[in-house]
C-alpha cells in the first residue's frame, strides 16, 4: 500500500510498520502524533506526517476492514448483477426513510404519503425511527421479505447498512455474499485446460461444430496426449460453462472469430491533426440508377475519403460500374486540388485566408477557389480489396508522399469513420430517393428497378435540395474543435479550418478540411462513368 492510502489511526485501530504490528493507544491531534504500542509493550510516538510517508506503512488485517482486501480492486456497483442492484437499491431507499423520512432522500420530491408519523424527522428520534423501521419489514410478508433480502433485518443490521452505505454508497448496501468471488473449478487440472485450449485451436480453423463434438475432441486429447495418467475428464456440463467463461458464447461466425485471434499490427495511430489519416473505402449504393433514359436499371459503387481527425468529407465519386483504381487515383486528386467558385455562390462560400492572402491562393490557383480546402495526405487507410491493392495505385500514394496503413483482416473500425458515414448517407440521402432498394432483401420494395430515376435529370432535384456542405453543421460532438476560448454548440465544417490552420500553423499544404461541394466540369458531363455527384448534394 502506498503513500496515498487512508490509514484507521483512531484508538484501538492496528496497523503495520517495517512488518511489526503495532496499535494506536491514542492520538494527540493538536500536536499531530499518535501513540503506539508494539506486541511486545513498545511504546513508540510519532507523527501523521511520518506515518504519511512512510513506504513500509500500511492498515493492519486485524482491525481495519479494508486491510484484508489490500492490493484489490475496491468493489463499485458494476460488480453487482443487475436484479442484485436493485435489491440493494430497496435496501438504500429504506435507510433513506429512517434517516430523512423520505425514500428519495430528498425532502423536495416527496412521495404521496410522505413523511409518516414515524418517520418524521420533526417529531421523531433516530433510534425510534430505526426501531419502526425493524418493526415494518418483520410485518411484512416472509417469502417477500425473503426475495428483497429484508427477511432478517434487525437494529444493529441497520446500523451496519448505515454505516457502510456512508463509506461505500450504494455497494455498501449490498451483501458481501453477492460480491463474493467465484471457487472456480477444482476439476479442470493442467491437463484439462492443456486440452481445452488445444481443442479451441483445432476447432477455429474448421468449420463450426456444436459443443458435443468438443466434448469427445477432448475425451480424444487427453487419452492420446496422456495415456500413463489417471486423467479425470469434467463433465458436459462443466466444459461447457468453462468454455463459455474463456472463450464466451460462441454466436459468432468462424471467419469472425479466425479474424478475432489475429495479432494486431501497428498498435493504435494516434490521430491528432486534421490530415494526418486519410480513410478510403467503397460501397455499392443502395439506389438504383439507369445509366441513359431506356437503359437497364444498376447499381452505383460509392467511393468515400474522409478524415479521421474531423469525420470530415474530403472526396467522393460516383461510378456506374466497378470501381477501378483509376477512380481512386482520381479521388486523392480530387482532394489535393483546389476547385473554383460558382458564379451563384456567395461570400459564405469562399476559402477562408488566416494569414493567406487570397490572390496568392488565386494565382497559385489560376482562379478564384471555392471554400473547398486541400491538402496532401500523410496516411491513407484502405480495407483489403483488390482495388486499393493495385500497384499502380500503390505507386501513386507513394509518388504522393503517403504512408499506406491497410486495415485488419474483417475489422470495419479500422475505418468506422467511412462506415458511420455510409449509413449516415443512407439515411439522408438515399432514402429520399426513388429507386431505393434498402438494406436487405426482406425490406426492398415491390419495383424498386421500375422506380430507378436517370442521375442527370430533374427528377432528383424534387427529392433534394442543393445546398453547400460547406453550411452544414458539424454536430456538437465536433464542436471542441473550435476555439477553447469560445465554445460553440454548432460549427459548420467550414468554420473549423480556420483555427486547425492557425493552431498548426500550415500556410497552404496540410491541416485543412473539405467543405464545400465540387463545381461539374464540362468534360465530366460528356461522359456517364465520370459523372461527378456533387451536383446531386
Amino acid at each position: 500500500m502506498g503513500t496515498a492510502a487512508v490509514l484507521d489511526l483512531s484508538p484501538g485501530a492496528a496497523l503495520v510498520l517495517d512488518g511489526r504490528h503495532w496499535t494506536v493507544e491514542r492520538r494527540e491531534p493538536e500536536l499531530g502524533r499518535v501513540h503506539l504500542v508494539g506486541d511486545d509493550g513498545t511504546r513508540q510516538p510519532v507523527t501523521f506526517r511520518f506515518l504519511a510517508n512512510h513506504p513500509n506503512c500500511r492498515p493492519s488485517s486485524r482491525t481495519a476492514a479494508q486491510g484484508s482486501g489490500r492490493g484489490r480492486q475496491p468493489k463499485t456497483v458494476q460488480d453487482l448483477e443487475p436484479r442484485r442492484r436493485e435489491l440493494a437499491a430497496c435496501r438504500l431507499a429504506h435507510l433513506l426513510e429512517v434517516e430523512t423520512g423520505y425514500r428519495s432522500g430528498d425532502p423536495l420530491r416527496p412521495a404521496p404519503g410522505e413523511p409518516k408519523p414515524e418517520y418524521d424527522p420533526a417529531t421523531t428520534t433516530l433510534t425510534a425511527r430505526r426501531l419502526a423501521k425493524v418493526a415494518e419489514l418483520a410485518a411484512m410478508d416472509r417469502q417477500q421479505a425473503r426475495l428483497l433480502g429484508l427477511d432478517r433485518v434487525g437494529y444493529r443490521t441497520l446500523i451496519r447498512w448505515d454505516r457502510r452505505r456512508r463509506e461505500a454508497g450504494l455497494v455498501g448496501c449490498a451483501d458481501e455474499r453477492w460480491l463474493r468471488e467465484s471457487g472456480g473449478h477444482p476439476s479442470i487440472t493442467e491437463e484439462i485446460r492443456e486440452a481445452i485450449f488445444a481443442v479451441r485451436a483445432e476447432t477455429l480453423h474448421r468449420s463450426k461444430v456444436t459443443m458435443r463434438t468438443r466434448e469427445r475432441m477432448i475425451h480424444q486429447y487427453v487419452r492420446e496426449t496422456f495415456p500413463d495418467r489417471d486423467v479425470t475428464v469434467p463433465s458436459y456440463q462443466t466444459l461447457w460453462v468453462v468454455w463459455r467463461e474463456w472463450f464466451g458464447p460462441g454466436g459468432s461466425r468462424q471467419r469472425y472469430a479466425r479474424s478475432a485471434e489475429l495479432p494486431s499490427k501497428n498498435g493504435h495511430v494516434l490521430v491528432h491533426r486534421p490530415g494526418q489519416v486519410v480513410a478510403l473505402d467503397t460501397t455499392v449504393l443502395p439506389v438504383m440508377v439507369r445509366e441513359s433514359v431506356f437503359g437497364d436499371p444498376v447499381k452505383c459503387h460509392l467511393t468515400l475519403a474522409m478524415d479521421v481527425h474531423t469525420h470530415s468529407l474530403c472526396a467522393f465519386r460516383l461510378t456506374l460500374v466497378s470501381d477501378q483504381s483509376v477512380d481512386v487515383a482520381m479521388l486523392l486528386r480530387d482532394v489535393m486540388l483546389p476547385l473554383p467558385m460558382r458564379a451563384d455562390w456567395g461570400e459564405e462560400l469562399e476559402w477562408p485566408y488566416p494569414g493567406l492572402p487570397a490572390a496568392v491562393v488565386a494565382e497559385f490557383a489560376g482562379h478564384k477557389v471555392a471554400g473547398l480546402p486541400f491538402f496532401a495526405p500523410e496516411t491513407v487507410t484502405t480495407d483489403h480489396g483488390s482495388v486499393y491493392r493495385n500497384h499502380h495505385l500503390v505507386d501513386a500514394q507513394r509518388v504522393l508522399g503517403c504512408n499506406v496503413l491497410p486495415s485488419r483482416v474483417l475489422r470495419p473500425t479500422d475505418k468506422s469513420v467511412c462506415e458511420r458515414a455510409f449509413g449516415a448517407i443512407r439515411s439522408l440521402l438515399f432514402e429520399q430517393l426513388p429507386g431505393y432498394t434498402g438494406i436487405d432483401p426482406g425490406d426492398r420494395g415491390a419495383d424498386p428497378e421500375g422506380d430507378a430515376d436517370h442521375p442527370r435529370d430533374g427528377a432528383h432535384d424534387r427529392h433534394l435540395d442543393r445546398c453547400s456542405l460547406a453550411t452544414a453543421p458539424a454536430g456538437p460532438v465536433r464542436a471542441q474543435l473550435g476555439p477553447w476560448r469560445r465554445p460553440q454548440p454548432q460549427l459548420t465544417v467550414r468554420r473549423l479550418v480556420r483555427p486547425g490552420r492557425i493552431r498548426h500553423g500550415d500556410p497552404l499544404g496540410g491541416t485543412v478540411l473539405r467543405t464545400a461541394a465540387r463545381p461539374p466540369r464540362p468534360q465530366d458531363r460528356c461522359s456517364a462513368r465520370s459523372e461527378d455527384p456533387r451536383t446531386l448534394v
